[in-house]
């Protein structure tokens, strides 16, 4: 399998398939490139280089104990680009991943980057403070921890099958497949990483990378999202960026990239193309 090693030794997996323009993917948390297969499969057939890699810690990647912030996320998704040399390349992340995005175009992306795209995206700032009453309570990610520490197999279990992809709202048909496929890539990453991971999903500020950006930026965002609320995120993101557009998608869920994927494909497809 492929694997680029980091200046501290991590071992990062990633796929690199197809030619022509690249679009690389960054996964959100606790999964791993897996989870952008509905999008890969979509636009290799039309022309693209598609590339998506296990954060440290997630997927194939090996599970070191050390790294697990936004700088060194970052630094990874850099030393896969720089790799593979590529350059002129569209960015897509989703969640954690597009907080990934964000701070790997401002730190690592001068002269390689073309566009952006931010899915469900965990910025500017998640967790409550006082200078940020529009967050979640920290007791939401106290939560996530608690059960990542005590029934991590279960917990995954539970957000697959409910709020992660809206499957827990009146009416919705949950798909078995979609739910053991999520749970399945939970469990393959590490713990400790999944752990240590939540703070830097929650608690990185990333205003400042927001408003340094400086190509086009696509935000897409369900407004049924449980995990990542639309008000609190993309709505306060599209502000601080230079150019940018946010589309929403009415009673999507924070798993729009697999629940919504006909939609979502055709509309990054749109982005990357135009």
């Amino acid at each position: 399998m492929p694997f680029v090693t980091t200046g501290d030794g991590a071992e990062i997996f990633y796929k690199d398939w197809g030619s022509g323009r690249p679009v690389m993917f960054h996964h959100g948390w606790p999964l791993s490139s897996d989870d952008w297969d509905a999008q890969l499969l979509f636009l290799l057939p039309r022309g693209y280089r598609v590339i998506a890699h296990d954060r440290r810690g997630h997927g194939r990647s090996v599970p070191v104990g050390h790294g697990h912030d936004m700088d060194h996320y970052a630094a990874d998704a850099a030393a896969v680009v720089t790799h593979l040399d590529l350059r002129d390349v569209v960015h897509v992340g989703h969640c954690a991943g597009a907080g990934e995005v964000a701070r790997y175009v401002v730190r690592h992306g001068a002269g390689r980057v073309a566009k952006a795209v931010l899915i469900a995206a965990a910025l500017p700032l998640m967790v409550q403070t006082e200078a940020n009453p529009h967050g979640l309570p920290a007791e939401v990610f106290d939560g996530f921890r608690e059960g990542v520490a005590t029934d991590r197999s279960q917990f995954y279990l539970d957000l697959a099958a409910g709020p992660f992809h809206g499957f827990n709202r009146p009416g919705a048909h949950a798909s078995q497949g979609v739910i053991w496929n999520w749970w399945r890539m939970g469990m393959a990453g590490s713990a400790q990483a999944h752990h240590a991971g939540i703070r830097a999903l929650s608690e990185t500020d990333f205003t400042d990378d927001l408003k340094a950006i400086d190509v086009p930026t696509l935000l897409l965002h369900g407004d049924d999202d449980q995990i990542v609320p639309l008000a609190d995120s993309a709505a306060r993101a599209v502000t601080l960026l230079k150019d940018a557009d946010l589309k929403v998608y009415p009673g999507a869920s924070h798993g729009l990239c697999t629940v919504n994927a006909d939609t979502l494909n055709a509309d990054l497809l749109d982005f990357i193309s135009s």
